[in-house]
């Protein structure tokens, strides 16, 4: 077996945007906590997706090495020791949309992302991300994200083609120069009149969700931009950027996106084995209806056009 990642990825769409499955290498060094255990042990306690036996096994046939070399299931790990995994990565279709340029530069370049597309590497993802796409149809690389959009939220996404590019961007963002324009349709009519949301928000990592109990301090401004008197389309403005902070702060206004499973309220009966696995799963999720459209700064805009759910 050669273990190999392949610079560009064989897509299929079937369904979805596939990657067909290929060989990866994941490198890690051992932490002090990881020094003194078996290399099975370590595999098994601190990688719990797999069974004890596949560690065995991985040992074994090499799949997983100690400074490029093959050890004995029961070798002892020490510090700073490099330990390689060869994986056979299957990564998680996404919506087959394509990643459409909207603006190319010498040094920036604007997409409309679509949903369910993450970003950059993430997780099981790797090349199904926007990063990838772009470098596997387009042969653009490197890119660098200069903001952040989660993985079922659509629309423009900001790429810089240099470090330097990127850092000019995120220091304006960290400045407070940047002004960013999103739009969400949501649950009933919301009010006419602006309405600012100074609510802080706490994400928790476990849960994959954020609340308004402490947290960070957070603020987005609202506007109605029409109804139809079960949903409205409102335009969203966050003054800072916390994780899920459009659509918790929809929900605290008493309107949360209209399909928002993460966010919005259902009876839940503790007895019903349905009521936990009510959040979406998979690339077979609609689409988020929230979607970026502007980001502008000093001395530039970018502007991505509207879904067909506005």
């Amino acid at each position: 077996i050669v273990w190999q990642t392949p610079a560009n990825p064989d897509y299929i769409f079937c369904n979805g945007r596939h990657v067909r499955p290929y060989y990866f290498e994941f490198i890690s060094h051992v932490k002090k906590r990881w020094a003194g255990k078996t290399i099975v042990d370590l595999f098994a306690e601190e990688f719990k997706g797999r069974p004890y036996g596949y560690y065995v096994s991985a040992v074994k046939s090499g799949r997983i090495q100690v400074d490029g070399q093959i050890v004995p299931v029961s070798y002892i790990v020490q510090s700073s020791q490099k330990i390689s995994h060869f994986l056979h990565r299957h990564e998680p279709p996404v919506m087959a949309l394509d990643v459409s340029i909207l603006q190319k530069e010498a040094d920036v370049l604007t997409v409309c992302k679509p949903a369910s597309v993450p970003v950059h590497p993430c997780g099981q993802y790797r090349k199904n991300t926007v990063v990838g796409i772009l470098q596997a149809e387009h042969d653009l690389a490197p890119l660098f994200p200069v903001h952040r959009l989660d993985r079922l939220v659509s629309g423009l996404l900001i790429l810089a083609r240099s470090a330097a590019k990127a850092d000019l961007f995120r220091q304006q963002i960290e400045a407070g120069m940047v002004h960013k324009q999103y739009i969400a349709k949501v649950i009933g009519v919301f009010p006419k009149e602006e309405q600012v949301v100074n609510v802080n928000v706490n994400y928790n990592a476990r849960e994959g969700r954020s609340s308004v109990e402490k947290g960070k301090i957070a603020c987005t401004k609202f506007s109605r931009i029409s109804t139809n008197g079960t949903h409205s389309i409102v335009l969203c403005e966050p003054v800072t950027g916390r994780t899920h902070q459009i659509r918790v702060h929809l929900q605290y206004t008493g309107h949360p996106i209209a399909n928002d499973m993460l966010y919005l309220s259902f009876n839940i009966d503790p007895m019903c084995t349905n009521c936990p696995n009510l959040a979406p799963k998979g690339y077979g999720e609609e689409a988020l209806w929230l979607h970026c459209v502007r980001y502008s700064g000093p001395g530039w805009i970018y502007e991505c056009p509207y879904p067909d759910w506005a």
